[in-house]
């Protein structure tokens, strides 16, 4: 047996032993995103934690690639739905946009954008992945086809709530996906620059072992995430 079933094993053992009674017990391990934390997560958990007391959730938020067995965690958020051997995958939330943000200030120093090539009079804060450790390149759409911009980028991060404070600051242009601009208690300041050019990513999903569901702790979490009445 492979040292990340054993692991499984022995978590869902303990668990059994603790679910004894009626009330849902044990750990679960959920690894997502920050932008999958910001919109999901982030609005339900405080709920889920007071709902089941006996329950230790424990949250990794990592804006990396990694495999949910071989990492031994429970169950997973992010976009698209390309599984590894023995891991399902839940529809959570629609396709998104990634929307380009900019404030009036801004709009007004260097110009409103009518088409990419006018990017170049604007600067970018970049991301930059944590894995791969290179720059998230800035992709658009038009007639179909993707089309690469290159701006200056004074300012590098990987992090939303920075990209966002950059354009709160009118320092820059930013990438932010459309439902995580409309979560800003300040949104209306966010204004979008070239929204027909936008890119559309894939669907949100929820990833978890075929066998998780046996873990009563694990169980409770999924029908909490679908929405499942319980």
């Amino acid at each position: 047996m492979r040292t990340a079933d054993a692991l499984l094993a022995l978590h869902q053992a303990v668990d059994e032993v603790r679910q004894a009674g009626d009330e849902p017990a044990g750990r679960v391990r959920i690894t997502l995103s920050c932008f999958a934390y910001q919109l999901i997560l982030r609005l339900v958990f405080a709920n889920f934690c007071r709902r089941y007391p006996q329950l230790q959730l424990i949250i990794f938020v990592h804006d990396g690639t990694i495999g949910l067995i071989s990492s031994g965690f429970d169950l997973g958020i992010r976009f698209g739905n390309a599984l590894e051997d023995g891991v399902v995958a839940r529809l959570l939330y629609p396709a998104m946009r990634e929307g380009l943000y900019a404030t009036r200030a801004c709009l007004d120093a260097h110009g409103t954008p009518q088409t990419p090539a006018d990017l170049l009079h604007h600067r970018l804060v970049a991301y930059r992945f944590v894995t791969a450790n290179h720059l998230y390149p800035l992709t658009l759409h038009e007639d179909g086809q993707g089309i690469s911009i290159t701006m200056p980028t004074p300012l590098i991060c990987n992090d939303i709530e920075v990209m966002a404070d950059v354009v709160r600051d009118s320092l820059a242009i930013a990438r932010i996906f459309e439902p995580i601009r409309d979560l800003q208690g300040d949104h209306d300041a966010f204004i979008p620059v070239l929204e027909p050019y936008w890119r559309r990513y894939p669907p949100v999903h929820l990833y978890y072992r075929q066998h998780a569901q046996k873990a009563c702790c694990v169980q409770v979490l999924i029908d909490y995430l679908l929405g499942k009445p319980l």
